[in-house]
């Protein structure tokens, strides 16, 4: 199968410097006209062409407005465009590279060297667009691959009282819902969505007798528990990555409580950050409605009671009126993720 030919929007007021060029490119290439820079600017933002030859004294916008507009709109400032012009002293030849343009083509017009150049200027934009496709592509890869970092260690960490790992698949989802139907972005909410399983990574450092034990912690074995927060917020560090930076937040923050009761900064209200108090809902309702070495599974009606008992003490109010009105996307995720599903294995 023959390969699709390239694009060239000829752009000039004079019809006879049209046909000149469609007849020296036709065999070559797919070749668009205009006759003037308004239909250039409607025919390139409707069906972007690979390439420009564009005329520079024109009536009406000549062609470096031409450009000038082109090179400010992100879905055509990647075409290379060419000007035809016999102006061609310097200052406007420094004009028009300043403007973006990547040639000039002098008249009267040579057809070899119209179709050298027309031939390299594509080559080198091709290749560009294969280069950044590249980098597009390892750039997402390597993002891919931080975040399936980021939840395996927050799945090893849950491993130690949860053997599934569930736990933390189902409270980021929960969290990204109740994020969104607080009024964060899609970006936020996928960034917290990705963040949150890190909440316990330091749990690591806390030992399995404690972590692990089948009874209420006495005083200084809950000291110990507490430390967690802290060691999580070690663990994951300073970072200048927007991902990171908010699973530490979250890390230091989820235990937390409205009222300034809770640990390890004994913050209150709104000095809590969001995300950390987004996460304790997430966390807590799932940690309830979940079997634990401690405890039996609790029912989503009296692990909503608790939490609705809790507002305004242990976590904001507003939040928790966002968890009762999500609730049928939160079940659904509940049971997506639940522990007996295929998901679990």
């Amino acid at each position: 199968m023959s390969e699709a030919k390239s694009t060239v929007l000829v752009v000039d007021d004079t019809p006879e410097n049209i046909d000149l060029l469609v007849n020296i490119l036709s065999d070559d290439y797919k070749v668009k006209a205009a006759i003037n820079g308004h239909k250039a600017l409607e025919i390139a933002r409707k069906a972007p062409p690979d390439i420009i030859l564009l005329d520079v004294m024109m009536p009406g916008i000549d062609g470096y407005e031409v450009c000038e507009f082109l090179k400010a709109d992100a879905t055509t400032r990647h075409i290379p465009i060419l000007f035809i012009t016999a102006k061609i002293g310097l200052q406007d030849e420094l004009h028009g590279f300043e403007l973006g343009a990547a040639d000039y083509i002098t008249k009267p017009i040579s057809p070899p060297v119209v179709k050298a150049r027309v031939k390299t200027q594509l080559a080198l934009y091709n290749q560009n667009r294969e280069l950044d496709r590249k980098v597009r592509e390892r750039t997402r890869e390597l993002h891919e691959t931080r975040l399936q970092i980021i939840q395996r260690l927050g799945r090893a960490a849950e491993y130690k009282d949860d053997q599934t790992g569930l736990h933390v698949i189902r409270m980021s989802h929960y969290a990204r819902v109740i994020g969104l139907a607080a009024g964060m972005s899609e970006e936020d909410a996928e960034t917290l969505f990705n963040a949150s399983p890190m909440h316990d990574i330091g749990k690591i450092g806390v030992p399995d007798e404690i972590l692990k034990k089948p009874a209420k912690l006495d005083e200084v074995e809950f000291e110990v528990m507490k430390g967690h927060c802290e060691i999580g917020a070690a663990i994951i560090g300073e970072d200048s990555s927007d991902l990171l930076q908010m699973a530490r937040t979250i890390a230091l923050t989820h235990h937390e409580k409205w009222d300034g009761s809770g640990y390890p900064g004994g913050l209150a209200g709104d000095a809590i950050p969001r995300v950390g108090r987004i996460v304790a809902i997430a966390d807590v309702f799932d940690a309830l409605t979940s079997r634990r070495p401690y405890k039996e599974e609790w029912s989503v009606d009296d692990a909503l009671d608790m939490i609705e008992a809790s507002a305004g003490t242990h976590f904001d109010p507003h939040l928790v009126g966002l968890l009762r009105e999500t609730l049928p996307e939160i079940l659904e995720i509940k049971r997506t993720y639940a522990e007996s599903s295929p998901s679990s294995s």
